[in-house]
């Protein structure tokens, strides 16, 4: 296996890991989906891959979950995620990442609730129903926010030590370095 096979391999794998962190008990919105729609921008040198990857481990996670009415609303958050994360580039810091999650959390929150706002019913189709709908969405943007912060220190900082550690991780422009 080559070294970008390896690179490959690890990021892949660490996408997969964190969609399966749905699976398990949390708090609502507390997910890695942010996260990992970033760190798969940030880091597939392929940008069919970069949405491929996390939009696939999220259809992976939500056939066992469940499908529901706002899927196209999160599939289209998570591929303007990615979008963001493209922005990150080379220029991966705890800062910029930590930016990155905010805008992260706060497209997820504008895009979702404005689907839920338009395809639900349970508001009316005004501006007083639009301002309803995001008002009592704000208690969970603490959690999807949160989420987005931790699951992104733990894909972006995880790597990071990774790649460390093994050289063979390492993007191939900065092996010889």
């Amino acid at each position: 296996m080559t070294a970008n096979h390896t690179r490959l391999a690890a990021i892949l794998t660490a996408i997969l890991l964190a969609a399966a962190l749905r699976l398990v008990p949390h708090w609502p919105n507390f997910t890695p989906i942010g996260a990992m729609a970033l760190f798969g921008g940030a880091y597939f040198g392929s940008r069919a891959l970069a949405f491929a990857a996390p939009i696939g481990a999220l259809l992976l996670s939500d056939a066992v979950i469940g499908f529901h009415a706002g899927m196209p609303w999160v599939y289209g958050s998570v591929a303007m995620i990615v979008l963001i994360g493209w922005a990150l580039g080379r220029r991966i810091t705890p800062l910029s990442v930590a930016a990155a999650a905010l805008a992260s959390s706060v497209l997820f929150f504008a895009v979702t609730n404005f689907g839920t706002w338009l395809v639900s019913g349970m508001y009316p189709l005004n501006l007083a129903g639009l301002a309803a709908c995001y008002v009592a969405a704000i208690p969970f943007f603490q959690n999807t926010f949160a989420g987005d912060l931790v699951f992104s220190a733990v894909l972006f900082g995880g790597f990071a030590l990774l790649e460390r550690w093994l050289p063979i991780l390492r993007a191939a422009e900065l092996q010889s370095a």
